[in-house]
């Protein structure tokens, strides 16, 4: 059976290879085709260096990608930004900016010339595994590549140490999961200031976790310099049952806010605090709902900092599955390249309690882990037992398959004896699956990857491929150079300060207003309240502020403490207390004018966004739902059609038993091709579930075995007539079949959506404050 689309494009199925005989270890023209929903238990894949782990990798990621889910993906050593290339139009100068010079001139050819090498081994490739072009493209419209880069502005920056976020609710209100929040955050700090804190026995990590314990608790977010505050001058008197000084007295303190000060103080600080914020809802849909691969570089980082990173991001995801909705289909994917170090057997890191909250719990919210590794000695095997699929390839020494067989046997996960059978002798770009959704081990080799591999992209490459976007300026009047060594003393006028600023700074004056905007469409059903918090610049001394120049920000985000440093002048009018309380006036008439929330609404589905839904978080609840409908729709057709293979099947068996009394060899020719019955469309779409990986290695078509028997025998008798009338209901089961896919298909394509606008009621904006706000110059 040739591979072409028509044999692995099917709903919900991810194309990962083709099958491997496992008696004569030679590939099956057949495609190796994967149920997504099977990650919803989660994967684990396991290979030395050479083996394929990557490129087994990057096309599941791509598959995901076409099925539209998104990823965000952890990519330790730099291989994972290689799904950014990828050329529809698989031409020489698209791939001559990525080829590797010192490659070609091992080859003894130009780079120009190895370029053109390099297209031609990707065109023949694709076309080698049924692909082409036009899937490159499909790729490439389905989700929208993304690369991050925490800690330098190669690609795009993300803001970690601006904020350590509380926590949802979810988590706050579970004291168990907001102390494993609190511990690991701890843990993860003290380790980039480089300080080992035990969770037991560290004075500095229990003083830091009751801080953020004690913030946390309170719906209070903090900034790393309200932090160090807090370490000096605590919001608490005692820790435990002993006074605070007797506990860790203040000079002593001061040890750990100079070893935190000067985290504040490095060079690379900066880049840390600038940037998209740790979103995690951000890293899989752009703001337009398109879902995204985002790529969080982190090869440029030292280990330190690596495990802080991950550790915030785990968090994070965890957060961020709790809001979520139960489900039973794959919403997202969270993959991490290489685990080794961060999900030890024995060392608990900042990283593990997270990463085995989302291996237990994660499954109910439809977000599927996988992890992968090319060091298997060094994983907890029992937090892994919550691992539904393991790929394996090959591995370095016998003493990693004896280490990877013992942890799978200890964890229940796997069959040792028919492993051990499989494992033997893997080529490159070879696999093992272990599946618990399925009855047996199987073996595979891996597609060609729609993106070009050219290894691990250097920060200049990830600059010039993807740059990162200018860091806005908040706009303000200009100012002179002089200004004062602390704010202003103004009476009656309330003052806050960015907590996002950095201590010592130049600060420039902004007007804050905080209200409470008032929705209401009776039609929809809708009547909400939404605090808005704006900030304008102050403008010139005439006009006032200018509303219409600001944005909209967090009221979480600003302190009422100030930092210290050098403040701008504040206009005039802006020192009166009177002019706030008319700026209130004022901006209650704007926000009433201008503040219009936008609603979402898909008619063909009749589904219609939530108050304050944006428009990314409506796309992608809308293609959940789809996914979900989709997947009842063809678990359905799924036991439809296994039934009516059951039922052909057991005709079979009746034909064959009835021939069986011929001759041994004309009942071995009838059996195959019983065994053939199906595995094409059908095969492909019900899978190994419903017809075993060695039937599909034998596989034939049954007419053309059907009439090879009649041929070698020319005795054409009623079981023999009956076979060939079986071979012809297959055939017609298989139209029915691939009829039903495509109008399942085109009626679940992503319908379109309409954006409706609602304006506050007449009167229903109420300003609760208004301040003089201080904010980074």
């Amino acid at each position: 059976m040739p591979l072409d689309a028509a044999t692995f494009e099917k709903l919900g199925a991810f194309y990962l290879g083709r099958p491997i005989d496992p008696a004569t270890r030679q590939p099956v023209d057949a495609p190796f085709l994967y149920d997504s929903r099977d990650l919803v238990t989660h994967a684990v894949c396991v290979g030395m260096t050479g083996s394929g782990k990557t490129g087994l990798c990057i096309g599941l990621l791509e598959e995901a990608a076409i099925d539209g889910i998104p990823a965000l993906i952890i990519d330790p050593k730099g291989d994972l930004t290689n799904l950014a290339l990828q050329f529809p139009k698989l031409r020489a100068e698209d791939f001559r900016p990525w080829i590797s010079t010192d490659e070609a001139a091992r080859a003894g050819v130009s780079p120009d010339a190895f370029a053109e090498s390099q297209a031609q081994a990707w065109r023949d490739g694709l076309a080698r595994w049924g692909e082409d072009a036009a899937r490159v493209e499909r790729l490439q419209a389905a989700a929208e590549v993304t690369i991050f880069t925490p800690g330098s502005t190669a690609g795009r920056p993300i803001s970690v140490l601006a904020s350590f976020e509380t926590p949802a609710p979810a988590i706050r209100d579970d004291v168990e999961m907001l102390a494993e929040r609190v511990e690991s955050t701890a843990s993860a700090l003290l380790g980039l200031a480089g300080i080992s804190g035990d969770a037991m026995t560290s004075r500095e990590h229990t003083l830091l976790s009751t801080i953020l314990a004690q913030a946390w608790s309170a719906g209070e977010s903090l900034s790393l310099v309200e932090l160090v505050r807090r370490i000096q001058k605590p919001a608490f008197t005692t820790v435990g049952v002993l006074d605070l000084e007797a506990f860790y007295p203040a000079k002593e303190r001061f040890k750990l806010v100079l070893a935190l000060n000067n985290l504040l103080a490095s060079p690379g600080f900066a880049a840390w605090q600038q940037g998209e914020p740790l979103d995690v809802q951000s890293f899989l849909f752009t703001p337009a709902g398109k879902p995204r691969l985002s790529v969080l570089s982190i090869a440029h980082l030292g280990d330190a900092e690596r495990m802080f990173l991950c550790s915030l991001l785990l968090n994070a995801v965890v957060s961020w599955m709790r809001a979520q909705s139960g489900t039973t289909s794959l919403r997202a994917l969270l993959y991490m390249d290489e685990v080794f170090g961060y999900f030890p057997p024995v060392a608990n890191p900042p990283s593990k309690k997270p990463l085995l909250t989302l291996l237990k719990q994660a499954r109910a919210f439809g977000l599927g882990v996988v992890l992968a590794t090319q060091n298997p000695s060094d994983l907890d095997y029992k937090g892994l037992a919550n691992a539904g699929t393991w790929f394996i390839g090959r591995l370095q020494t016998e003493r990693d398959r004896a280490r990877l067989l013992d942890g799978l046997g200890d964890a229940g996960a796997a069959d040792r004896e028919a492993l051990e059978a499989l494992l033997e002798s893997l080529g490159k770009r070879q696999f093992v699956m272990n599946n618990v959704h399925e009855s047996a081990p199987a073996l595979f080799e891996t597609r060609w990857t729609l993106s070009y591999l050219c290894g691990p992209l250097t920060r200049d490459q990830i600059r010039s491929l993807q740059p990162a976007p200018a860091i806005a300026v908040p706009v303000s009047a200009p100012t002179p150079a002089a200004g004062e060594s602390g704010p202003p003393v103004l009476k009656d006028v309330p003052q806050v300060f960015d907590s996002r600023g950095t201590a010592g700074g130049r600060w420039s004056p902004r007007l804050l207003v905080v209200a409470n905007l008032r929705y209401r469409d009776a039609k929809r059903g809708i009547d909400s309240t939404v605090d808005e918090a704006w900030l304008a610049p102050m403008g010139s001394a005439l006009a006032g502020p200018d509303l219409s120049s600001g944005e909209s920000v967090r009221v979480g985000d600003f302190t009422e403490t100030s930092s210290g440093g050098i403040f701008d002048p504040v206009p005039a009018e802006a020192r009166q207390a009177r002019s706030y309380a008319e700026w209130g006036r004022d901006a209650a008439a704007w926000l009433s004018a201008n503040r219009a929330i936008e609603i979402f609404r898909c008619a063909a589905l009749e589904i219609e966004a939530k108050a304050g839904e944006t428009e990314r978080d409506f796309r992608a609840r809308l293609a959940l739902q789809l996914r979900e409908s989709r997947d009842e729709r063809a678990d359905a057709l799924r036991a439809s059609y296994a039934k009516k293979l059951d039922s052909l099947q057991a005709q079979v068996q009746r034909a064959t038993d009835a021939v069986a009394r011929e001759e041994a060899q004309a009942g071995q020719a009838r059996m195959q091709t019983m065994l053939s019955i199906g595995t094409t469309v059908l095969g492909a779409f019900l899978g190994r579930k419903a017809i075993s990986a060695s039937t599909l290695g034998r596989a034939t078509t049954a007419a053309r075995g059907v009439g090879r028997s009649m041929k070698e025998f020319g005795d054409v008798n009623q079981a023999k007539e009956k076979l060939v009338e079986c071979a012809a209901q297959r055939t017609e089961l298989e139209g029915q079949l691939a009829s039903e896919l495509a109008a399942l298909t085109r009626e679940l394509d992503s319908p379109e959506v309409e954006t409706l606008r609602i304006a506050p009621v007449r009167g229903g904006v109420r300003v609760r404050y208004v301040a003089l706000a201080w904010v980074p110059a």
